[in-house]
């Protein structure tokens, strides 16, 4: 079976919802299905995955890579307790302070994609700055982790909205009237404001058949995945489902729902003991759960998937899409 998306990116907008021990946990759990992992920490405001992982003084991170201490990625990339899993730790006083420029941005998406290992996870941060978007729309397969909180679907869709809009303004970088358009999506409401991507799409018609089916294409690709976090009764599972609805409402695309992780207090046990998640509770509810999710996201990493459990279709190459957008990226 061929490899078709390697590098998973996970987001959600909001901090606080378990998106650095959810990645920690799926690394380990894909780790224990025999696959080399590296956990990347992109959380450009407060990087803590060293910390989950028991490592107290990270002996090299991001910031080496990225002031040219170190030539390739790999080269930053520690060992960890845990057989089969690499760890590149993040640079707060780099990315946290400054934005990455178009040069670093590409430079790291490239070494990213040739970094040795089967899958690469992308543990970002909070928000939705450009950055973050960028480095979660170039992944092959994309995660928004959220809660069945009011705020965390807020966020979650906000989230969601932020990055299909930002990947419509990459796709359209040189088409000043879908610029155009867009902005529009963000005015003040008004008789001038379009409210959804059908709105969008009903504007497009006016530009030819071309951009019309480019748009459509675009929204046909932009493959997401919902994990439900935290959840400690059945009815916490209607958040994933306001949340596809509410997509397809308004951004014309619905996200399919990857799983759930039930609450675990064994989980902040962990977390306060620096002890990586699920070691030691291999048997327990989130442990278990975690381990489910892995399995359908090792199937899906491959072209040829178990029909049973695919989630989304076969990707556009991780370096194709690097290179499509190369031209907009010029500009950030």
């Amino acid at each position: 079976m061929e490899l078709s998306k390697k590098l998973w990116s996970i987001g959600g907008g909001k901090g606080g919802i378990g998106k650095s021990v959810f990645t920690l946990g799926l690394g380990i759990s894909l780790s224990r299905m025999g696959k080399k992992i590296i956990l990347v920490d992109a959380d450009l405001g407060g990087a803590n995955l060293h910390t989950l992982m028991g490592v107290r003084f990270p002996p090299c991170t991001l910031e080496d890579f990225f002031l040219n201490r170190v030539d390739r990625l790999e080269d930053v990339v520690i060992d960890t307790q845990v057989e089969g899993i690499g760890l590149i730790c993040g640079a707060d006083d780099i990315l946290g302070s400054a934005n990455p420029t178009y040069a670093q941005k590409v430079r790291i998406l490239k070494q990213i994609e040739n970094l040795p290992a089967d899958l690469v996870l992308l543990d970002l941060g909070a928000g939705t700055s450009y950055n973050i978007l960028d480095f979660f729309n170039y992944s092959q397969g994309r995660i928004c982790i959220m809660t069945n909180q009011a705020t965390s679907l807020q966020n979650v869709y906000g989230f969601i909205k932020s990055a299909l809009y930002r990947r419509i303004t990459r796709e359209f970088a040189k088409d000043h009237d879908v610029l155009g358009l867009v902005l529009q999506t963000e005015a003040t409401p008004s008789e001038s404001k379009i409210e959804s991507v059908k709105e969008l799409l009903l504007q497009l018609q006016e530009g030819g058949e071309d951009r019309l089916s480019r748009f459509s294409q675009l929204l046909k690709t932009f493959e997401l995945l919902l994990v439900v976090n935290m959840v400690k009764e059945d009815s916490d599972l209607q958040a994933a489902r306001i949340i596809e609805k509410v997509c397809g409402s308004f951004l014309s695309f619905v996200p399919q729902v990857l799983g759930h992780i039930s609450y675990d207090p064994g989980i902040e046990k962990a977390v306060n003991q620096m002890v990586p998640f699920p070691l030691n509770q291999e048997n327990s509810p989130a442990a278990l759960d975690l381990k489910e999710i892995a399995r359908i996201v090792l199937a899906n990493s491959y072209s040829q998937a178990d029909p049973g459990k695919e989630v989304g279709k076969k990707a556009t190459s991780f370096l194709g899409a690097l290179q499509s957008a190369a031209s907009g990226m010029k500009k950030t």
